[in-house]
């Protein structure tokens, strides 16, 4: 029974994931949406858009964990990292998302940095792998970058591409990283409320389009709300922020597989001082 339920799982998992790039949160969707800001951004907007590392002046740590349709199989665990320097910026990721036995985690180094004023740019270098219980492992390289063009002080339009070059896993030639590319533009309408859009375009999936919007009622807490169109899912979340912690309950509805309930931790350390742009 056990191993019976264990497929089952895999298959609904796969099924699903066919329409959505893998590690990226269900009930978050639009986790990285900040990267089309230089006000709302966070230590996950890179994932998005790495040039959006550019505009950090200070380090950054989240984390994120969600329980995909409230089974523990389908478990997605995320760490980031942002890091300012004299030479650039540096941003850090691992994800793991499902259970003993099928997972598949991920390890990325990015770097951002500013071209001027108007624009910034980055790139970023993932380490894949794949684990099948009697299958053994697979792995693969695969690369990412982004551009962010700052329109006007409250308009940021941002492109970004995702394997290229069309990165495989070392196990057969039909195992594969899909190509994406992206196109997101934010507006920020006042210090309190923030809109966004990304349209996402994966290799032979349909367009999906994530859309949202952050409002701060209060200086410590915020609520957000968008929809991915692809797998016609919606999500909710309510921040609130101590001091330079901010805590995110998040949760995602699908019509047919039902809640995936999220958290999201957020820690800004204390802003640099004023250092050289290059």
């Amino acid at each position: 029974m056990r191993k019976f339920s264990s497929i089952v799982i895999f298959t609904l998992s796969v099924y699903f994931l066919q329409a959505q790039v893998l590690r990226k949160p269900i009930a978050a969707a639009g986790v990285g949406l900040g990267a089309y800001s230089s006000t709302y951004m966070d230590a996950f907007s890179f994932t998005a858009n790495q040039a959006s590392l550019a505009r950090f002046n200070s380090v950054a740590i989240a984390v994120y964990g969600e329980k995909r349709f409230m089974l523990n199989e389908l478990a997605l665990y995320n760490l980031a990292f942002a890091i300012p320097t004299h030479s650039g910026n540096f941003g850090f990721k691992m994800s793991y998302f499902g259970f003993s036995q099928y997972n598949e985690t991920q390890a990325s180094l990015a770097y951002g940095r500013k071209l001027g004023e108007k624009i910034d740019v980055g790139i970023q270098f993932n380490y894949n792998s794949i684990k099948v219980a009697g299958y053994g492992n697979a792995f693969a390289i695969s690369a990412e970058a982004g551009a962010i063009l700052h329109l006007t002080d409250k308009l940021n339009f941002g492109i970004q591409v995702n394997n290229p070059a069309g990165g495989k896993y070392n196990k057969g030639e039909n195992e594969k990283l899909p190509f994406i590319y992206s196109a997101g533009l934010g507006y920020e309408a006042s210090s309190q409320f923030f809109i966004s859009a990304e349209i996402q375009k994966e290799e032979d999936q349909p367009v999906n389009v994530n859309a949202g919007l952050q409002y701060k009622f209060l200086p410590q807490i915020l609520a957000k709300a968008g929809v991915a169109t692809a797998t016609s899912s919606y999500w909710l979340g309510l921040g609130i922020m101590i001091k330079e912690l901010r805590v995110d309950a998040i949760a995602g509805y699908h019509p047919q597989l039902g809640i995936t309930p999220g958290l999201m931790l957020i820690y800004n350390f204390k802003t640099m001082t004023s250092r050289e742009d290059k």
